[in-house]
């Protein structure tokens, strides 16, 4: 038997995400980008995940779509990430939610996945602000995406049950 044990995010968490997040927030196209170019280089098969990307020659890094698709998802984590101890819970709206869930849900997305996405976003943080770069950052960071992630399953397990 398994239990779900619900961790507070912490005065000392909010506060690492909320000040790294001051100082990134300027580059969050470059750093969106950064971002989505090192999932692509742990799974590059993920590419096929993106339909924008599947046809194209364009390099990644020149790929019109992915820029604005790659800052759009990094602005999104980084705000959830903000709101959540004031919030008391992921604050992406719901019908933004919904959308996300089913957009996982369809394109097959699995725990690996968000494993690997990760471990991208804390790398892409960890390079962003290394003067700020701490376990107790990472834990932070990495705390705020396990709960954006678990809202996310939520919405995709609601697809897969009206499926049924």
């Amino acid at each position: 038997m398994t239990t779900y044990e619900v961790k507070v995010f912490t005065e000392e968490q909010e506060a690492l995400v909320v000040k790294s997040w001051a100082a990134m927030k300027k580059n969050a196209a470059e750093l969106g980008l950064k971002f989505f170019l090192k999932i692509f280089e742990i799974a590059p098969s993920a590419q096929k995940m993106f339909p924008f990307l599947r046809d194209s020659n364009v390099p990644l890094e020149q790929n019109q779509k992915l820029k604005p698709h790659a800052m759009s998802v990094f602005v999104m984590t980084c705000e959830s990430a903000v709101q959540l101890r004031k919030a008391g819970k992921v604050t992406v709206r719901e019908s933004s939610l919904k959308k996300l869930g089913a957009t996982h849900f369809k394109y097959g997305v699995v725990d690996e996945h968000f494993e690997v996405t990760k471990f991208a976003l804390l790398e892409t943080i960890k390079e962003a602000v290394p003067e700020m770069w701490s376990v107790e950052m990472k834990n932070a960071w990495g705390e705020a995406y396990d709960r954006l992630v678990a809202a996310i399953k939520i919405e995709m397990k609601a697809c897969s049950d009206s499926q049924v």
